[in-house]
């Protein structure tokens, strides 16, 4: 089953972009389809799969920073060949 995953990481702290930087090349370098946008990072893939790289990944985010918030939307199908119509 394939699913899309939308991700938003928010340090709550001044220095917060290394943490978000790091996060989303971890994501890439996971070999699963990963595209970014202003408001999210979206993980594309089979659930199996995107929810074992999101376990260790998120893990490892978390206790990088004191102080975070994680936004986290799960989608079924994964929607990777959506065209708008407009």
């Amino acid at each position: 089953m394939n699913i899309l995953v939308a991700l938003a990481l928010t340090p709550l702290q001044d220095d917060y972009e290394p943490a978000i930087i790091d996060f989303i090349k971890k994501l890439r370098g996971s070999g699963l389809t990963v595209l970014e946008n202003p408001l999210c990072t979206q993980v594309y893939g089979d659930y199996d799969n995107v929810m074992t790289v999101l376990k260790t990944e998120i893990k490892i985010a978390l206790e990088a920073v004191e102080r975070v918030l994680l936004y986290i939307k799960i989608v079924k199908p994964d929607r990777s060949d959506y065209e708008p119509h407009f």
